[in-house]
């Protein structure tokens, strides 16, 4: 069968189980989205490019599968170099399908042409800039699998204009082969011995999950395995909903805002296993330091994080979920509680209220306490991402935030993203006035689809995070970081006609958020926060 290469990605898409893709077109993608419109994919027109590759990061994460964005050359390329740069930081699967000027004209800096290979070069696992035509199902096959296994992450496809128009005979392969790409999935079993051995010898072994949990699909095997073993949780910021926080072994969230106890359980440990975790500084102020003191089991898919931020004592390389299944299999009860049952209380600082103001972690607290139990909160970046990942108190709900890249702006497009995987679920965003207005543009991409994404945005008229490093390690002398300007965010939210209240004090915090979940559609709710408010 001969058709276009166009038409022949549209085909590749749809092989690969693409329901809906996230995008904004151009003059040198159009071809592909022509062949676009005459296929059952829903495409999801985004009012900043930057905000497809988001979009697609939130649907990804919900669905754990490569999900699609688009848009086309130059600029348009470019603006999606953050979102791809922060699911790459974070292994979130992306196929990046990006429009090109035509293979004659290749760097001769025609109008609208980009180096987006190399510039995304060290942001994404794999690039290809298609000049054989032939070729595309190929690479389309290709990308997906490598986007989806081994560390997951983003991938490039980047066509040119003439290409796309060319005629091919189209097959789609069933296999891919890759003799230079053969992740390992499966755990050496002598090092699994190890481990096992080392459990049985410890006297506080702890777990600290991080965002691999979830690129695994390991939550259920890593709940299972502790509920076995009897040993405690932490959780990195990535890690967070991965065990209720209901469950008794869970600890909390670790860090340098993270709970007390977990940290306490983090210093005090004589074995952690790190389960899918870079061990990050803002995760552990001082690796190096714990691990003198502590023996480190390091379990990633990635080889090439192991031992690169902590002295790891026995490494493990392979899939999550493998590996804490078989780990289960062969290892008994243990008795730890004296250990970790007086750190078991995720105990908050107590913010009493005050005129004219809304205590943000009451918020957080009554949200929780009234979203469904699944419900999925996705943070932006910012004090606003520390209140809600320390307050985070759904019993099956999922934390979406950007972790590794801490980019603003990434909360709206990925919890709508979010909403389109999972339809039933309520989505609700957290985000300050600074992070909201390098998004707000996608207030019309709810409308426009009728997307039903709630909106919390803390108001405080600061960069506020800025703001309290400047009084803490700065002397006070706060610069740049005064949101002055600010529009009427409930005037705003009604000119795209979404349903919007702002409200002051903490009495009426529970009706509004009950008001603004019970909306059919999507809803925006202000709080007005002191400018002061720490984060913690």
């Amino acid at each position: 069968m001969k058709m276009t290469v166009a038409q022949a990605m549209v085909r590749c898409l749809e092989a690969e189980g693409i329901s809906v893709v996230f995008g904004l077109p151009g003059a040198a993608i159009c071809p592909f989205y022509d062949a676009l419109s005459r296929s059952s994919i829903r495409h999801i027109l985004v009012r900043q490019e930057q905000n497809a590759a988001h979009a697609a990061s939130g649907y990804a994460r919900i669905t754990n599968k490569p999900a699609v964005c688009i848009a086309t050359s130059g600029p348009g390329a470019l603006n999606l170099i953050t979102g791809i740069a922060t699911a790459y930081m974070d292994s979130i699967p992306l196929i990046v399908i990006t429009g090109q000027v035509v293979r004659e004209l290749l760097g001769r800096d025609v109008f609208q042409e980009a180096d987006i290979t190399g510039s995304c070069e060290p942001f994404v696992k794999h690039s290809y800039l298609v000049k054989d035509a032939a070729s595309i199902p190929r690479i389309m096959k290709e990308a997906f699998h490598i986007a989806s296994t081994g560390r997951k992450g983003p991938v490039l496809i980047d066509i040119p204009f003439d290409v796309q128009k060319e005629t091919i005979p189209f097959s789609y392969p069933e296999q891919v082969q890759i003799r230079s790409y053969k992740p390992n999935t499966i755990g050496h079993p002598g090092q699994i011995k190890r481990v096992i051995t080392a459990l049985s010898k410890a006297k506080r072994p702890l777990i600290c999950a991080g965002g691999g949990v979830f690129s695994a699909d390991a939550q259920n095997s890593l709940v299972v395995f502790s509920n076995k073993t009897n040993i405690p949780i932490v959780t990195t910021m990535m890690g967070l909903s991965a065990v209720s926080p209901n469950d008794p072994h869970n600890l909390g969230m670790i860090g340098m805002h993270g709970c007390a106890g977990a940290n306490r359980a983090m210093n005090s440990a004589d074995i952690i296993m790190l389960i899918g975790a870079r061990v990050g500084d803002r995760a552990i102020m001082s690796p190096m330091g714990l691990a003198q003191n502590t023996s480190i089991i390091h379990i990633d898919i990635d080889p090439a994080e192991i031992g690169k931020n902590i002295e790891t004592d026995i490494p493990l390389v392979g899939d999550a979920k493998n590996i804490l299944e078989e780990l289960c299999e062969k290892s008994e009860k243990l008795h730890f509680e004296s250990w970790y049952e007086p750190l078991r209380t995720k105990t908050h600082s107590s913010y009493p209220p005050y005129a004219g103001y809304i205590r943000p972690q009451y918020v957080i607290e009554t949200l929780c306490a009234h979203c469904a139990p699944d419900a999925i909160l996705c943070a932006d970046v910012g004090q606003n991402q520390i209140w809600a990942a320390r307050g985070f108190n759904i019993p099956n709900g999922r934390f979406l935030t950007s972790g590794g890249m801490g980019t603003m702006g990434y909360s709206i497009p990925a919890a709508y993203g979010a909403k389109l995987a999972a339809p039933d679920r309520q989505v609700i965003v957290v985000c300050g006035d600074g992070s909201f207005q390098m998004q707000m543009m996608e207030l019309a991409t709810l409308c426009a689809n009728n997307i039903p994404v709630k909106i919390i945005i803390m108001n405080n008229g600061r960069l506020g995070m800025v703001r309290e490093l400047q009084d803490n390690q700065y002397g006070g002398n706060k610069t740049a970081v005064f949101l002055d300007g600010n529009p009427n965010f409930v005037a705003l939210a009604q000119s795209y006609g979404i349903p919007s209240v702002c409200v002051q004090t903490d009495t009426d915090v529970a009706s509004a958020i009950d008001t603004m979940l019970s909306a059919d559609g999507p809803y925006l709710l202000e709080c007005t926060v002191s400018p002061s408010e720490p984060t913690l």
